[in-house]
């Protein structure tokens, strides 16, 4: 599952922009439509989680992911309400297919298995989203309201990293 997310976010920011053309390829309504793909797929995680895990930090955990990335597709939502903008995800979605087939894949897992595919899982995620933000979508936004929203965004995303590693390593010591 790892390395289809990982895959799935390498076609994002490698196959279909690459950083030459990440300028031309990417728009703000593309880009507005994959921040909030990348909120809604972690809240569909989340809830997943909430209701297969059977240890109490991994469904703690995953409630504040849930809470967090609600709030923040909410913000992103207005903002682009706001700015008229429509988001438009991409033609090819790579990162829609690896989150049907990594949802797919959590669902069919339960335990201490499903715990840590799922925390993988997260750990993943939030790698790959923060240097897709970072390498290529941040470079490609036009709209400074919609800059800084993002950017303000960033750390949220960190945090929720390290949070997702420390209990990896926990579950796993």
């Amino acid at each position: 599952m790892r390395a289809l997310l990982f895959s799935a976010l390498a076609l994002l920011t490698l196959g279909q922009v690459t950083p030459a053309r990440a300028q031309t390829a990417l728009d703000d309504p593309t880009i507005v439509a994959i921040f909030d793909a990348a909120n809604t797929y972690d809240i569909e995680t989340g809830q997943l989680a909430r209701q297969k895990s059977h240890t109490k930090s991994v469904r703690d955990l995953a409630q504040q992911f849930l809470n967090d990335h609600t709030t923040v597709r909410q913000q992103g939502r207005d903002l682009a309400k706001k700015l008229g903008v429509t988001p438009t995800p991409p033609k090819e979605f790579a990162l829609a297919d690896a989150h049907a087939k990594a949802k797919k894949e959590l669902e069919g897992k339960s335990g201490a298995s499903f715990d840590k595919a799922y925390i993988d899982h997260e750990v993943a995620f939030h790698q790959a989203v923060l240097d897709a933000v970072k390498s290529t979508l941040l470079p490609a936004i036009k709209n400074a309201e919609l800059k800084a929203f993002v950017e303000k965004v960033g750390p949220a995303f960190a945090g929720h990293l390290e949070a997702a590693k420390h209990l990896q390593r926990q579950l796993t010591s």
